[in-house]
């Protein structure tokens, strides 16, 4: 399909070119508007051609970017990993602004989606590591009101993400099971 608007491209801008190199030829009165009517068609047609190939690029690098996002997250990268990797790798700044569809969406429409929203994911992971760090180091005291901050914070957000239904309404974070979840 690309070789046949790629080949009728060539064909419009020949044609456009041998009406303009006859139409610099002296004429007679009755043909000139017919010349120029068929010259202003042509260049609609030329443009688009030119649309219609942009059109087809746009689609073969939509499907690129979609394989190239669900490449990533079978890898196991999370959502903004993945933005990182297309906006300094693959030259894609905003994936949004190519396919229309914001990362996660994507990765909805494939069945790839993180089961726990990656910021909620971020906090139980920083919270496991503060838990891990109280059972080498029981008195440090700032660690431990750390601790609690994150946690508030985990239980907030996971009342919001309930609330949006981003979470299910049983799912409720336990310290016990938590690096489980981070595993």
């Amino acid at each position: 399909m690309n070789q046949i608007f790629l080949l009728l491209l060539q064909d419009c801008q020949l044609l456009l070119q041998l009406i303009t190199q006859a139409s610099l030829l002296v004429l007679s009165k009755p043909l000139k508007p017919y010349l120029l009517l068929l010259l202003s068609l042509l260049r609609e047609l030329f443009q688009t051609c030119k649309l219609l190939r942009l059109d087809l690029i746009n689609s073969i690098l939509l499907k690129q970017v979609d394989e190239s996002i669900c490449k990533f997250a079978k890898k196991g990268l999370t959502p903004s990993q993945i933005g990182v990797i297309l906006r300094d790798s693959h030259g894609i700044p905003q994936v949004k602004s190519v396919t229309g569809n914001k990362i996660l969406r994507i990765l909805k429409a494939h069945g790839l989606a993180p089961e726990i929203p990656e910021d909620l994911y971020h906090l139980i992971k920083k919270a496991v590591a503060i838990r891990k760090h109280l059972e080498r180091n029981r008195k440090d005291k700032d660690s431990k009101f750390r601790l609690i901050l994150v946690e508030s914070r985990i239980h907030r957000l996971a009342r919001y993400y309930k609330k949006t239904k981003k979470l299910p309404p049983v799912w409720k974070y336990e310290s016990t099971t938590a690096s489980t979840l981070v595993a």
